[in-house]
């Protein structure tokens, strides 16, 4: 895949991001770098759903995922102490 289509599907999950974000939901995206400030080690996303199941669904219409552009892997977060996030909205 050429770099021209690859920005086309990045511009599209940016895109996705913001949609999810204007419906009042908790979500970031973002890419990971070194200490010289070079990318390269893959991305992040973080957002709130109300369970795994769900998670993995509204991952599944991420246009970088739905078009194999990236590996990935879908990882719930549980607090040490119990508590939950208190995010104005979640997915699901």
């Amino acid at each position: 895949m050429s770099n021209s289509e690859r920005k086309k599907f990045l511009l599209m999950h940016k895109q996705w991001v913001e949609d999810i974000r204007k419906c009042g939901n908790y979500i970031h995206s973002g890419y990971l770098i070194n200490e010289e400030k070079r990318p390269g080690g893959g991305g992040l996303l973080i957002f709130e759903a109300k369970d795994y199941f769900t998670a993995k669904k509204i991952i599944g219409n991420d246009p970088m995922i739905k078009h194999e552009l990236v590996i990935w892997d879908l990882q719930e977060w549980i607090s040490i102490d119990g508590s939950q996030p208190k995010f104005s909205n979640h997915l699901g």
